[in-house]
């Protein structure tokens, strides 16, 4: 019996695509010794045909296995296992899932998986991106959630949660068989407002996103709490809210009211990046000066934030530190079939630089 002949049809999983069915077959097989490192791959025409999927679908799941690393694509000479393939077909495979509304692009997101990455390929585990919605498992040992609605976890956990770990990144769980990794938010808050209050500001403002996210509860009751401690007076204090991870022209509006009223705010923390940049916006359409007539501090620290005019301060999180707790943690658990007890929780880092200033 041929290489080929010992494949069987995929069968289509709900929630996958068929691509993937045929890479999972695939790297079963070199799991299975039917390939073994060094051996030519049949070529697309009669994986095909032995798989019983289209010439498209068979050359997506190659292509995709090629840069994986299972394979070497040589050219004129065809497709052949690389040496480490078979290591990699035994190696843990654990599942990241996003948010489907959150871009890898962005900062917070890139950076979380960038530490995932660096700790999984020193430790030779597999990554699956995957979405909540993902019905299949697709031989994952664990799974990683980063920043999951409430709506999205309960989905992940009736699909997925059959013995194996769940780790939450970026989002506070009170649930069962769940460990949370994040960072301290009300103490990210609280010291924000300590330095601004030590460099004499008495009349501050919170900006934020809504509380429908525990990270955006927090830094909101981080604020009001330290205000409260501090004896602030509640009239010199402020809110401002936005639905989302950056201002809608009806919230910046509201932002201009608050920046321009008698006792406005003298000093601002924004409870996200793009939030801070909407400061700086409204500050410049009403001729407000950064620092001098309004300090300012957001949250998340990408290399922009040194180079905007004036330089933003920042509480920096441990975006890189989340993703690489993340992933030997979980492969902890793997091993020993047991989460942590306790959530992990890390601090942020206080970044001065020009845009607060003393008065």
């Amino acid at each position: 019996m041929s290489q080929v002949d010992q494949l069987t049809p995929v069968v289509s999983r709900p929630g996958v695509p068929l691509y993937r069915d045929v890479q999972d077959a695939i790297v079963d097989a070199i799991r299975a010794g039917v390939f073994a490192p060094g051996d030519r791959i049949p070529n697309t025409k009669a994986l095909s045909e032995q798989l019983s999927v289209s010439l498209v679908t068979a050359h997506r799941a190659m292509q995709e296995l090629v840069a994986a690393g299972y394979l070497d694509r040589k050219q004129g000479r065809g497709t052949y296992v690389r040496e480490r393939a078979a290591a990699m077909a035994q190696s843990l495979k654990v599942g990241i899932v996003l948010n489907p509304k959150a871009s890898m692009a962005d900062f917070y997101h890139y950076q979380i998986l960038a530490g995932m990455c660096e700790a999984c390929r020193a430790r030779e585990i597999e990554l699956l991106i995957m979405h909540p919605n993902e019905q299949a498992e697709r031989g994952c040992q664990g799974f990683m959630c980063i920043n999951p609605t409430a709506d999205d976890l309960e989905m992940i956990c009736q699909q997925h949660l059959k013995n194996k770990p769940i780790l939450v990144v970026g989002e506070r769980v009170k649930k069962k068989g769940i460990t949370t990794i994040d960072v301290d938010n009300i103490d990210l808050a609280r010291r924000a407002v300590e330095h601004l209050y030590q460099q004499g500001h008495r009349r501050l403002a919170y900006v934020g996103s809504n509380n429908e996210r525990t990270h955006s509860r927090d830094r909101r009751n981080g604020f009001m709490h330290t205000c409260e401690q501090l004896g602030l007076d509640a009239k010199e204090v402020s809110y401002c809210e936005a639905q989302g991870w950056r201002m809608t022209d009806d919230e910046k509006a509201d932002l201009g009211r608050l920046l321009n009223r008698k006792g406005r705010p003298t000093a601002v923390l924004a409870g996200g990046y793009y939030l801070a940049l909407d400061v700086y916006a409204a500050a410049a359409r009403l001729g407000l000066e950064i620092p001098g007539d309004l300090s300012v501090i957001g949250v998340d620290d990408p290399p922009s934030a040194g180079h905007l005019s004036p330089a933003l301060s920042t509480m920096r999180q441990p975006l890189v530190e989340l993703g690489l707790t993340a992933v030997t943690t979980l492969e902890e658990a793997i091993k020993t079939g047991t989460l942590p007890d306790e959530d992990q929780i890390l601090r942020s880092e206080l970044v001065i630089r020009q845009s607060t200033a003393a008065i």
